[in-house]
């Protein structure tokens, strides 16, 4: 699911065309018209909230994993991402009904995009700025379901190189038995021909949930032959042992914080598909409650500073990820590269709730 929309908000005739790249996201998707509604007014409720609140930002939408209440359809991911003053009281901009009444804005209100979008959460931190994410599924949210049930979780954000149609990167997640496996491929180069790459990592990914790391890069190793190859990562998560196993092949960057501190986990050299070496050595590491891990392509700058918050980890993973994406780069220090930044988490159930 390499399609990437990102969105720069600078000015109100942005406010249109985050409402109209969300529309196409959603067609994409497949989603039904009610459902494509409704991703529009969460998109244009973000879009006005960046001018409004944070002299703008920008808006990523991408096509992910169904929501936790329906994960054989792909849904529609809105991320807004701004470098604001953050919000002073969450729980009133919370609250339904509460808006920005602007006039661009149909007056939703992020308590409304709440409880219309099947997961929701934000992330705002005074002088640092705000992250806000929904997920629109095919199916309208259940407001008496709740959230999903504690436990780990994955979720990520892809931008383009350029703001292109296309990212060479790519993330996915699969669940097998006690096991939770992530990936993170970074197809060779950029565009069509890496998003390829990248893709089919992705696909292979899904009929081996029950190999462990080593295997998976193995078999990936085959599947990539066809392509230019990818830079691939595995991060498999065992959770009747409370262990993190970690491999990668090629400049994927892995970092893990528990107990308070942040590992960096080592990839080697090499090209899956290509160039592989004959064998990856295998990190084992305990996995803890407030565990969080981030995996990221080469678009990401090479010394970015991990975030020193304690709250991240009981967020949306895609939140997470859009906290470290946005934190690590600047206007000053412009992406590379496609940039593709992924996140387990340990899994306390986020503080926003998820579309209830």
């Amino acid at each position: 699911m390499s399609r990437v929309w990102d969105v720069p908000v600078d000015d109100s005739t942005r406010v249109r065309d985050v409402r109209v790249a969300t529309e196409e996201a959603s067609a994409c998707a497949g989603l039904p018209a009610n459902r494509t509604a409704t991703a529009a007014l969460v998109a244009t409720e973000l879009a006005t909230n960046l001018l409004r609140h944070a002299d703008g930002g920008r808006v990523l939408i991408n096509l992910v994993e169904g929501t936790h209440d329906d994960t054989r359809r792909a849904a529609v991911q809105l991320v807004s991402l701004d470098h604001g003053p953050g919000i002073p009281d969450v729980a009133a901009a919370m609250r339904d009904g509460y808006t920005t009444t602007v006039a661009a804005s149909l007056g939703a209100g992020l308590g409304t995009c709440r409880r219309i979008a099947n997961d929701f959460d934000l992330h705002s931190a005074p002088g640092r700025g705000t992250v806000v994410m929904a997920r629109i599924g095919h199916e309208p949210a259940v407001r008496n379901q709740g959230p999903p049930p504690p436990g780990p979780r994955a979720g990520g954000v892809n931008v383009p190189l350029g703001r292109a149609e296309q990212s060479g990167d790519a993330w996915g997640r699969v669940r097998g038995g006690d096991r939770l496996t992530l990936l993170l491929a970074d197809g060779l180069g950029h565009g069509a021909k890496a998003a390829e790459a990248s893709t089919a990592a992705v696909e292979e990914l899904r009929g081996l949930a029950e190999l462990p790391p080593a295997e998976i890069l193995r078999s990936l190793g085959r599947a990539l032959r066809p392509t230019r190859g990818a830079a691939v990562a595995v991060a498999q998560l065992d959770l009747r042992e409370a262990q993190l196993s970690f491999s990668g092949i090629g400049n994927i960057g892995a970092r893990l914080r528990t107990d308070g501190a942040w590992k960096a986990l080592l990839s080697h050299p090499g090209i899956v598909g290509a160039q592989a070496p004959a064998s990856v050595p295998v990190q084992r590491v305990p996995w803890h409650g407030d565990s969080l891990l981030v995996l990221h392509s080469d678009g990401l700058p090479n010394r970015w500073t991990p975030p020193e918050d304690g709250v991240l980890p009981g967020c949306d993973p895609a939140v997470a990820a859009a906290v470290v994406l946005r934190d690590a780069g600047s206007a000053a220090r412009p992406t590379r590269d496609d940039t593709c930044v992924a996140v387990l988490t340990a899994g306390g159930v986020s503080r926003h709730g998820s579309g209830a």
